[in-house]
């Protein structure tokens, strides 16, 4: 399986939310099961369906953050080269056709946040841009047409 790649930030939020699903959720789910378990007859009982459905989709969130987090390589960004949109770069851009200015910074799947201004690598912007540089305008596919971006600023 390849690695997953992740900032230090991203690696270190991984870990957290796999402290707080198997300390806090695990509790929280295991209590909704005794409750739904003491209303009697398993067999036609949705809450405790529910409760057994919730608790199968916790393990299975929990087995997936921890195998990420085995096979997470964490790079280090902040000696990022920014002669071009590379992993880990902040980049400003100008959408050409709104003319408004976005800033983004471009991290692993596992750590993209659009609401705080971190998208993915893998995504239609992210794949367009990486390799580009200051000046440049990319033309971006993405699911509502073609958006012309040019590169403003490349930073840490």
């Amino acid at each position: 399986m390849d690695p997953v790649i992740l900032t230090q930030e991203g690696f270190e939020k991984l870990k957290a939310d796999l402290r707080y699903l198997k300390s806090v959720k695990r509790i929280e789910v295991a209590k909704q099961l005794e409750v739904a378990r003491a209303h009697g007859d398993l067999r036609e009982n949705a809450e405790y369906d529910t409760a057994k459905e919730a608790k199968a989709q916790l393990e299975s969130r929990i087995r997936t953050l921890e195998e990420k987090l085995s096979i997470a390589k964490v790079v280090d960004v902040s000696n990022a080269p920014t002669d071009k949109v590379y992993f880990g770069t902040v980049v400003e851009l100008k959408n050409k056709k709104s003319g408004q200015n976005v800033i983004f910074t471009f991290v692993a799947e596992d750590e993209a946040d659009v609401l705080q201004g971190k998208l993915s690598i893998n995504s239609p912007i992210g794949k367009s841009l990486l390799g580009h540089q200051v000046g440049e305008t990319v033309e971006v596919r993405v699911p509502a047409g073609v958006i012309p971006y040019e590169i403003l600023k490349i930073s840490r």
